[in-house]
């Protein structure tokens, strides 16, 4: 824990409840504020390579998604895969994790998919319990301005409230692909309280900082491949406090993803 570095030993719990403990003592205690401009501006030209990637790709259907094993995927698994370092990628004072997931829904079509994306107001019922809520401050054609409040639990439970700028695109009836940039994401203290607020940047422990996601999706074999892409920045682990923080930081964006793939294979299931 923080407080001189020292280590208090927490008798007569068990060992996952002291650890747990330690960590929302060591967290709480730890504030991290906005990204620096270095980190911001080293975020920005990664995702400027990957959305040009995204591109090439979607410019054909033999190069519309990633290469993955689709013996695996119509056997019912979920592929993850990290193409960032095992870490994340350091930047000055912040992580940079990139990680794709692929799956495969049989019987369902492109037409669903979209639809489904589209339906920004049944998110909470779909992403529970993750989505709380979700609205739609605009929409020219296929372009959304949406703003979200989302949960993270992973032995804490932080709450924020994340907008984002949404569009969707196609290359012909079987193949579409969508683009989502946050624009805000803002740590709420005591939320659904009378108490409730947003931190203020110094507050906030920069659990999420910025996060972007790229669904391609292709009819084909029966059924659609849906493929994500998840760019997230995060906060950096203080030196010294790896043991307690850097797990927790380097899990959100991996299960999270994952959360999304199972959700939406789920969702068009049904």
């Amino acid at each position: 824990m923080v407080l001189g570095m020292k280590q208090v030993p927490i008798t007569g719990w068990p060992r996952w409840t002291a650890s747990a403990v330690l960590l929302i003592i060591t967290i709480a205690a730890v504030g991290a504020e906005e990204p620096t401009t270095a980190a911001s501006s080293d975020f920005n030209t990664y995702v400027t390579t990957v959305e040009a990637r995204l591109a090439k790709q979607h410019r054909s259907a033999e190069t519309f998604l990633a290469p993955v094993d689709a013996t695996r995927l119509r056997q019912g698994e979920l592929i993850t895969e990290r193409l960032t370092p095992e870490a994340g990628e350091e930047l000055p004072g912040a992580l940079l994790h990139d990680w794709r997931g692929t799956a495969f829904v049989p019987g369902a079509k492109a037409e669903d998919f979209e639809r489904l994306m589209r339906n920004f107001a049944a998110y909470p019922q779909h992403y529970a319990p993750q989505v709380l809520r979700a609205k739609v401050l605009s929409q020219q054609g296929d372009h959304y301005r949406v703003i979200m409040r989302v949960r993270q639990k992973h032995i804490l439970s932080v709450v924020m409230d994340t907008d984002y700028d949404v569009s969707f695109g196609r290359l012909d009836a079987q193949h579409g692909y969508s683009r989502s940039r946050s624009t805000r994401v803002a740590e709420i203290d005591s939320p659904g309280t009378a108490k409730e607020r947003a931190l203020s940047p110094s507050e906030e422990h920069g659990f999420l900082w910025r996060l972007n996601t790229y669904w391609s999706y292709e009819e084909r074999d029966g059924g659609l491949y849906i493929q994500i892409e998840s760019v997230t920045l995060t906060r950096s682990i203080p030196t010294g406090l790896g043991w307690a923080i850097g797990p927790f930081i380097e899990s959100i964006p991996r299960e999270s993803l994952e959360f999304t793939l199972r959700a939406t294979r789920d969702a068009l299931r049904r």
